[in-house]
């Protein structure tokens, strides 16, 4: 039996939003774009990688707690586009416009988990949608892609996700849910 297991605490998405996503996703279509099954997309709040098996129940306290004291929120998508870094961009991620209640919780959370002092960094909604495969060269030109219509993530819990690595894709399963302002 694994002595650590590799996780992350992140929001799901509906189906409805996944599908919209990955129809703006198709601009990108590239052979050295790899894009993310629909079962893989969720907004990440805080990924900790991988962490002891025995420190699960107080993971999952610390995260429930946090979750109580912060409401519901709603994103408001930006664009799908490259990133993080526009010069060396590694992916294709559908951007939310920021968001107060989004980076209150994510601070949390990076607080409650990180081995060393947080860095006070703006944190960006995101939905990952694609990488660009390692070792070949990065597709050029590729203008963001905007919604005709507006689309919104509303977020009323946050999970506890565990990560297998596998291939051709990991494989993610949720292992709790945590609904937001239980406590307000």
């Amino acid at each position: 039996m694994k002595n650590d297991i590799r996780l992350f605490v992140a929001a799901s998405l509906p189906a409805s939003l996944k599908a919209q996503l990955q129809q703006l996703l198709l601009p990108f279509e590239h052979p050295d774009i790899r894009f993310l099954p629909g079962q893989n997309l969720h907004l990440t709040l805080y990924f900790m990688g991988n962490v002891p098996l025995a420190q699960l129940p107080g993971i999952q306290q610390q995260i429930r707690q946090a979750a109580q004291q912060e409401p519901p929120f709603t994103l408001d998508f930006d664009c799908v586009e490259t990133g993080p870094k526009p010069k060396s961009p590694r992916l294709v991620w559908a951007r939310f416009k920021p968001s107060l209640p989004f980076e209150q919780l994510s601070r949390q959370l990076t607080q409650a988990f990180s081995p060393v002092p947080v860095r006070e960094q703006k944190v960006i909604p995101h939905v990952t949608l694609a990488r660009f495969r390692k070792n070949a060269p990065k597709p050029t030109g590729l203008p963001p892609v905007y919604a005709s219509q507006p689309l919104q993530l509303t977020v009323d819990s946050v999970a506890l996700w565990q990560s297998e690595l596998a291939s051709p894709h990991p494989v993610y399963t949720v292992l709790e849910n945590y609904p937001l302002g239980q406590n307000l």
